[in-house]
């Protein structure tokens, strides 16, 4: 273990203001987690994170299949919930994104990102758990490579090798003199920038939320004692409602992860002129 007195201070649940001891603020040992199996110095090991992105894909599977295992003309509530959020994305997202036509086969890979992205981000308010599990960069930057290679393999299906250089560099020659810069700065854009902004974007806005409610929940025990009550109770207040927020804020990942999913297929299959 960790010499480091920021950990230490941060497991201190008796530490409060006025008691001499430092505020226990979150940090990067917050995002960190001794091995649950194995060894953690051998890098083969299982920890709180690789367990929760396991029970969360069961619970999604399992929620499918309970609502559709034995489907009825007339939904039942269960059926009913998973038909409106399957829709949602079939019809909201990648119909109006890539079609319906070219969109149809594309609808399975884009629901299951959807639920496995909301339930990773849904961790982070659900007691015990407490942690989202993309708010650790591995697991965004997995799911933006599975899209990346989505997309640069149908580019070359659909385009050839021609087809997809003139695609990933925006090729246009009514540029003139600037196309040779435009094709670069596209070319570094698409196939370097993308599956970074991809990932990162879910990643940071996961990490940030997930430091902000710890910041307001640590405060509100801190400040239990004293004079401190009274700006505890603010801190509390403040906790639910950056939980409330960060609510908000999981769905929403999930639904700009999956939009941008859609965006690079359709750009993949779009015919360039």
């Amino acid at each position: 273990m960790s010499a480091d007195p920021t950990q230490v201070l941060a497991f201190e649940t008796d530490c409060h203001i006025f008691d001499g001891c430092g505020f226990p603020a979150p940090g990067l040992h917050s995002f960190l987690f001794e091995p649950l199996w194995g060894d953690g110095d051998s890098n083969v090991y299982f920890n709180k994170t690789m367990l929760l992105a396991l029970l969360g894909s069961i619970v999604i599977v399992g929620f499918f299949w309970a609502a559709f295992r034995k489907p009825k003309v007339v939904p039942g509530k269960l059926q009913m919930v998973a038909e409106a959020g399957y829709d949602f994305i079939r019809r909201g997202v990648v119909y109006e994104t890539i079609g319906k036509r070219e969109g149809e086969k594309y609808v399975p890979l884009v629901v299951s990102l959807f639920f496995f992205v909301w339930m990773m981000n849904l961790w982070s308010v659900i007691p015990v758990a407490q942690f989202p599990v993309t708010a650790i960069i591995a697991y965004p930057a997995v799911l933006a490579g599975v899209v990346y290679v989505l997309w640069v393999s149908l580019t070359f299906k659909r385009h050839g090798f021609v087809g997809f250089f003139k695609n990933v560099t925006g090729y246009d020659k009514s540029l003139g003199a600037v196309l040779p810069l435009a094709m670069l700065i596209e070319f570094f854009s698409n196939l370097l920038v993308r599956p970074f902004t991809h990932a990162v974007r879910l990643f940071a806005n996961m990490f940030a939320g997930h430091t902000l409610l710890l910041l307001f929940t640590i405060a509100s025990w801190y400040l239990l004692n004293g004079i401190g009550i009274a700006y505890a109770g603010v801190s509390f207040i403040m906790t639910i409602v950056m939980t409330a927020f960060e609510l908000f804020i999981q769905a929403l990942q999930a639904y700009v992860f999956v939009l941008l999913t859609c965006t690079y297929i359709q750009g993949a299959l779009a015919e360039h002129h």
